[in-house]
């Protein structure tokens, strides 16, 4: 008798979402009979992931049974940057790198090692698990500045919390703002609450941005601005709403500070005045700013390319501004949300190690990489230079600023680098070491979103392929063989979190496990701050105290006592000149986050090869055509790029949308190659919207 062997069927699990993103999706993962992952989709009864995610990661299944991904130790036998790499074995690599630790430490001190990392995997474990061995080891301190500071130093100079209203709420919105967000390429459930309002209530939605993105392409208002122009936008609104009797003085004299200082500050900041500097028709912007003042339940999506330029603190601060004035904070639907960081005040001690951080140990500023490894010594706070470098989670030689300085920096014959990544990255190609590293359905983590108020658990689902192992094991192997001491160490990620979980106050990981995401969505009142902004006073202070700030640092981080207080256009933008006449803003792509998913197929041909978006006026008079290759010049280096034509731009902005990379590059340089590492004031960032080129026809 015959009998036939019938595979496992296809099993369903639920995940998280580990990228750089603010929707933290709920996903629900398809495991084959081969034990691999397959499709991955949102999870339905998420009532923010509601079912939708990302193009990019609903097929993760390529990325993560890619052919080209590490699955075994390596060490580099040629030049760095060659590629050329023997497999090794682990115990090998990790030997290696905790004596080339040992050795700089010998040499210099322990704050001659540097532990760097970013935001590849937000899981809070496997992220920040790397900074209990660099406070164990009192190696030189991780201060990161990339992304957050400029728009979270905003924020909180005026509403003194991260916090807002539930980003749900915009389906109950009549008018909803995505002000420097590009929903639809970057954080695609927010197009879901706002469609939802469209469709069931009839409501605007507006979309502030530098180009007509695929967001601003479904806009009823879009308004379309130079780069660093946000805040005189803004301004212009308020002063309107001022103007026209449209600001809710009842709600300023409740709930604000500061409000006759402004209305007479905004006396001279008219649609006209910002028309000269955003390039937006002052009409726009009157016919925009009556609609927020005549529409009680207006919604503000603020996102972080309010604040990728040199003014970006204040640009958020003023946009922040604006629901205050109009009053919108008292409706359901209204009011404004950039990040709910703020709700979640985790218990760190054993994923950080913050129990044995010494505070006195030097911080060294990401941002300034380039810098600190060519040895400057302001970057390098006057302290020895870095001779060792463990690199977790981010791809420094692609997505850091100031790329030239970047390049000589890892160039160093005496610098020792570890990658742990999961692919051959530009900056792995640079190491001395690299090592496998496991993608997120192979660990256990803990993940919390940023853009909307849930946590969620995101459980080991599969077997890594070949000897991929998880961030938390290789920190803990080299706390091992370094003699670091933490009881961190000794325990299971699962471990770690369910400890972290309790003594935050939520519970138990059983319970998290078996719920799979937690809303923790604070009540309408917290949330719409009706009992009080974050401030001692409980009020919002429309002038900020730049200086007081926490990380604020006269003198380190930009010219912070030049900072207007009160919302203004701040003028220190690399604004073009003779030699530089072009704006050049580095934007995000539809198929890429940052330099992560560059190495899958449909992804990188949907994105097709570097290139540069050219207003067809722009183009004529600099004598360029579709698919001409151009130079394009900062004055930090040189990038060649492919021109596409595009109108949606005002005249003088160019925009690349892409991190690809350095390979990809006629010339081996990548977009980064152009934006500066010069710290945004009041703590720190890059700017990397804000660069003045020059664009130059090449021949062939």
């Amino acid at each position: 008798m015959n009998s036939r062997v019938v595979p496992p069927a296809v099993r369903t699990r639920p995940s998280a979402c580990p990228h750089d993103c603010p929707s933290t999706c709920a996903l629900e993962v398809e495991i084959g009979p081969d034990g691999r992952i397959g499709r991955v989709r949102g999870a339905r009864d998420n009532s923010y992931t509601a079912g939708v995610i990302c193009a990019k990661v609903a097929r993760y299944a390529e990325r993560a049974n890619h052919s080209e991904r590490l699955t075994h130790p390596l060490r580099r036998t040629g030049p760095k940057g060659s590629g050329a790499f023997a497999r090794i074995s682990w115990d090998e690599a990790l030997d290696t790198i905790a004596e080339a630790f040992r050795v700089a430490e010998a040499a210099h001190g322990a704050e001659a090692v540097w532990p760097y990392y970013y935001a590849g995997t937000m899981g809070l474990v496997m992220r920040d698990g790397i900074n209990r061995l660099t406070h164990a080891k009192k190696y030189s301190r991780f201060f990161s500045t990339i992304c957050v500071n400029p728009a979270w130093s905003g924020y909180l100079a005026g509403a003194g919390i991260l916090l807002g209203a539930d980003p749900r709420e915009m389906a109950k919105s009549d008018l909803v703002t995505l002000w420097g967000t590009n929903a639809v390429s970057t954080q695609v459930n927010v197009m879901t609450h706002a469609i939802r309002a469209r469709k069931e209530r009839g409501a605007k939605i507006a979309v502030v941005d530098v180009y007509r993105t695929p967001t601003m392409e479904q806009a009823d208002i879009p308004l379309l601005i130079r780069p660093g122009t946000d805040a005189a936008l803004a301004c212009a609104v308020m002063h309107v709403l001022f103007r026209d009797g449209l600001a809710d003085r009842a709600y300023l004299d409740a709930y604000a500070r500061d409000t006759a200082a402004l209305e007479v500050h905004l006396a001279t900041r008219s649609p006209d005045w910002a028309a000269a500097i955003t390039g937006l028709p002052a009409a726009e912007i009157e016919a925009y700013a009556r609609l927020v003042g005549t529409t009680p339940r207006a919604f503000f999506r603020i996102g972080y390319g309010v604040s990728r330029t040199r003014n970006g603190a204040v640009n958020m601060h003023a946009v922040a501004s604006l629901p205050v004035v109009a009053g919108s904070w008292q409706h359901e639907g209204g009011g404004a949300v950039h990040s709910v960081s703020g709700l979640y005040r985790w218990r760190k001690d054993l994923i950080e190690g913050h129990d044995v951080r010494d505070p006195a140990v030097r911080e060294l500023d990401q941002s300034r990489i380039g810098a600190i490894l060519t040895g400057d010594r302001e970057a390098l706070s006057g302290g020895p230079p870095v001779t060792a470098m463990l690199i977790q989670n981010t791809n420094p030689m692609a997505v850091a600023p100031d790329q030239e300085t970047v390049r000589a920096g890892f160039a160093r014959a005496d610098l020792f680098v570890a990658v742990h990544e999961h692919f051959m990255t530009d900056t792995a190609r640079m190491a001395d070491i690299v090592l496998p590293a496991t993608m997120f359905t192979e660990h256990d983590d803990l993940y919390q979103a940023g853009g909307h108020p849930h946590i969620l658990f995101g459980p080991k689902l599969v077997e890594p392929p070949g000897e991929c192992r998880s961030n938390h094991d290789v920190v803990c192997a080299l706390a091992g063989r370094l003699g670091a001491a933490h009881r961190g160490f000794a325990m299971s990620p699962r471990e770690i979190i369910d400890w972290t979980l309790e003594a935050t106050g939520r519970g138990r990981l059983d319970a998290l496990e078996a719920e799979r995401f937690r809303d923790l969505a604070p009540d309408f009142r917290r949330a719409h701050f009706l009992d009080g902004f974050g401030h001692a006073d409980k009020r919002f202070h429309f002038a900020a105290d730049w200086a007081g700030l926490p990380y604020s640092a006269p003198g380190k981080f930009g010219p912070v006592a030049d900072m207007p207080a009160l919302p203004d256009h701040w003028a220190v933008i690399e604004e073009a000149n003779a030699a530089y006449p072009f704006r050049l803003v580095t934007a995000p792509a539809r198929n890429f986050l940052n330099s992560t998913f560059t190495e899958t197929a449909t992804s990188a041909d949907k994105e097709g090869g570097p290139s540069l978006l050219v207003h067809p006026e722009d183009a004529a008079q600099l004598g360029i055509a579709a698919g001409d290759k151009v130079s394009v010049t900062s004055a930090r280096g040189r990038v060649e790029l492919v021109v596409r034509l595009f109108d949606g731009l005002r005249r003088g902005v160019v925009v690349s949308e892409q991190i690809q990379p350095n390979r990809v590059h006629d010339g081996g340089r990548g977009i980064n190659t152009l934006t500066g590492a010069d710290p945004v004031a009041p703590v720190g960032g890059a700017a990397f919207h804000d660069n003045r080129v020059r664009i130059e026809r090449l021949p062939g």
